[in-house]
């Protein structure tokens, strides 16, 4: 089973007089890259909440945002009375100065910078608990998602490799034809330039074995072959994160597709790989959205 890196969680709940809304969006990346926005109420569960996240999605560039209201009761507050009493002193001063009421000087120190602030309040062990409950079921929710996509994704890295699997089979029926071709345009060659009669037959057919030898691509068609039977190995196994790995077996089948273009010497067998090498490209790209 494949898992996509892209997908969307949602959870949300109120716990005492909070609610709490966490949003998860995951996009795909070479590494696990994490941008957090939480209020300050949470601050103190930073780590464990990054933890929390990592283990869950294990890879991709996540977006984390936390949100928070109130339900029921006030936001507690606080009056930074040091701060007021500073402002106090030259606040009526110069209101004495300039001949100001005083009446309304306590309302104006309120609105000055610094003396009204929020509370340092933190949530409770058992408030954090829940929370954290809260955070995985939103974990859940998002990988359920990146499931969903990692099947179609299944699908279309199955078809992709059959595919190229259809077109090797091709390439082995146009094996025997191919060395027969190469032979004879090589007689031919040798016949219209220099004569039947001017170059010895037999030291022909071993110089034509050596170089049918050079341009054999049946070991290539061997290890083809083997690596899309340990893809399909891959893709069926239980583990969760595989793409990195599928990555490295798509290359080294795009390297036997490129050696076998390289020797093969027919215009047929270069259909093939041409073919296959445009279903490559199409399950490179699939390939780089799997976690």
């Amino acid at each position: 089973m494949l898992y996509s890196m892209t997908g969307y969680g949602r959870a949300e709940k109120t716990i005492a007089d909070k609610t709490y809304l966490i949003e998860l969006r995951s996009l795909n990346g070479k590494q696990y890259d994490i941008r957090l926005t939480m209020p300050s109420l949470l601050k103190p569960y930073e780590f464990e909440i990054r933890n929390i996240l990592n283990e869950g999605l294990m890879r991709g560039s996540i977006e984390c945002v936390i949100t928070l209201s109130q339900n029921g009761s006030d936001k507690a507050i606080r009056v930074n009375k040091n701060v007021v009493k500073a402002y106090y002193a030259p606040v009526f001063e110069l209101s004495k100065e300039l001949g100001l009421s005083q009446e309304n000087i306590l309302s104006t120190l309120l609105r000055l910078p610094d003396v009204i602030g929020a509370s340092t309040e933190i949530i409770a062990e058992d408030e954090w608990q829940l929370f954290s409950k809260l955070l995985n079921d939103a974990i859940n929710d998002l990988n359920g998602h990146r499931k969903e996509e990692g099947k179609s994704m299944e699908d279309d890295l199955t078809v992709r490799i059959s595919n190229i699997e259809l077109q090797q089979a091709a390439v082995a029926l146009l094996e025997p034809q191919r060395r027969i071709k190469i032979k004879e345009g090589l007689q031919k060659v040798l016949d219209e330039n220099l004569g039947k009669e001017n170059y010895d037959p037999n030291r022909l057919e071993q110089e034509l074995i050596y170089y049918i030898e050079k341009i054999d691509i049946s070991e290539e068609q061997v290890r083809l072959k083997n690596h899309c039977e340990y893809f399909r190995d891959v893709l069926n196994d239980k583990s969760i994160i595989k793409g990195k790995k599928l990555s490295f077996i798509l290359q080294e089948i795009g390297r036997e597709i490129n050696t076998t273009g390289s020797k093969a010497y027919d215009s047929d067998v270069q259909k093939c790989v041409v073919l296959m090498k445009d279903e490559l490209e199409k399950a490179k790209e699939q390939i780089l959205n799997v976690l």
